[in-house]
């Protein structure tokens, strides 16, 4: 029997939606229209696309049966120390340093979803030793220190932008209309097949309106990224693992069987569920999405860092970012740190960021902050007998 969806499941299916609009709007009012500026719109992306990826993979931990991993902080902390040591340290091809930081991820889940799923300890305890054993290697290889800057060839992978300054506005209002376009075609499909198989539908002004509201969405969005530097490289690595993972949870066997498993484990196992081998998968799919992370959050802060991934398993939880403005100054690496406020890149970034509105003074991310302790004394190299490496190490 077919049933429209009455005004209160429908204000209770997008009540997120409707509370995030009225954030933005808030936050606009409040920043006098700040908060909405192409640089910052740029920038909130890139500050929290490692979030977002840590995001993804917690819930198909949190679907196991409300189990999560309290290492992903720790993960991201040494997959960074792994790329920079290859990369900074020991000059290894990018591309290749990439490949090898994602099979040590696995590897860490590997070790992980062993102990979970079939030795059957608690994750919580698993995940907290692994949290504690993973900042020890991360200090051990690091040494205590932050070591900088990556090439380029690392940076472009997750903090480069897509098109030049003549072909992005063209690229990013052609991207925004095809994807507006497939999401509108999607929620007609969609409704075809649930009338079809006789299901609840929303209203029609509802579909309507939501499809509408969300391309419109989604054209302001790539327009807006047009007026700065084009599409991000990292939103790009956003739209794979969105779009991967929400196929693998609502159109796989495995996903199903994620959700069965969350609901009732021994019934799932009673019923043909090979329930080990799905909570051992789920956590071996979290280590490798924090070393996605971990390689996204290095190459933004542009360094490797023992401080890195501090309380991010927090944030993957939430599954969202501190709500803060973010200003240019507050950007890592290449502008904050290579390229100083009397370099011809710090002066052509300081006119963006007046031609912006911006306050052009520089602030520096918390985590990019070394400690007086840390710094060699002037004139010594940072480890005596290894004076090739002395300058890439604060």
């Amino acid at each position: 029997m077919k049933k429209k969806l009455s005004v209160s499941q429908l204000l209770k299916q997008y009540m997120m939606l409707i509370v995030l609009v009225a954030i933005i709007v808030l936050g606009t009012i409040l920043t006098k229209g700040i908060l909405i500026k192409p640089m910052n719109v740029s920038n909130l992306i890139n500050q929290n696309a490692y979030i977002v990826i840590l995001a993804v993979g917690m819930l198909m931990c949190i679907l196991t049966g409300g189990n999560v991993d309290l290492a992903v902080g720790s993960i991201v902390a040494l997959i960074g120390a792994f790329a920079g040591t290859f990369i900074i340290t020991w000059g290894w091809n990018a591309y290749l340093s990439v490949l090898l930081c994602l099979v040590l991820g696995i590897l860490i889940g590997v070790w992980q979803g062993f102990w979970i799923a079939y030795v059957r300890i608690p994750a919580f305890i698993v995940t907290l030793s692994g949290q504690l054993v993973f900042r020890g290697l991360t200090l051990m290889i690091l040494q205590g220190l932050t070591i900088s800057p990556f090439p380029d060839s690392y940076m472009l992978l997750t903090t480069g932008f897509i098109g030049t300054a003549d072909t992005r506005k063209t690229i990013c209002m052609v991207v925004g209309i095809i994807i507006a376009l497939i999401y509108i075609g999607l929620q007609i499909s969609n409704r075809i097949n649930r009338k079809r198989k006789g299901y609840e539908l929303e209203s029609m002004v509802s579909t309507v309106l939501r499809s509408v509201i969300i391309a419109a969405a989604v054209i302001w969005l790539f327009y807006t990224l047009s007026r700065y530097r084009g599409i991000p490289t990292v939103l790009i690595t956003l739209a794979i693992v969105l779009l991967v993972y929400s196929f693998i949870t609502s159109k796989t066997v495995m996903g199903r069987h994620l959700y069965a498993i969350g609901g009732n484990e021994k019934a799932a196992k009673l019923s043909g569920v090979n329930t080990n081998r799905m909570l051992f998968l789920a956590y071996v799919n979290m280590a490798f999405l924090a070393a996605v992370a971990g390689i996204t959050f290095s190459a933004r802060l542009n360094g490797a860092s023992p401080q890195a991934g501090q309380s991010f398993e927090l944030d993957a939880n939430h599954g969202r970012a501190e709500q803060r403005h973010v200003h240019p100054g507050h950007l890592p690496g290449r502008a904050a740190g290579r390229q100083g406020p009397g370099s011809a890149g710090g002066r052509r970034l300081r006119r963006d960021l007046q031609a912006e509105g911006a306050d052009p003074l520089p602030v520096p991310h918390p985590q990019e902050k070394v400690s007086a302790s840390q710094r060699p004394p002037a004139g010594e190299a940072a480890f005596p007998g290894k004076d090739k490496f002395s300058q890439k190490r604060y």
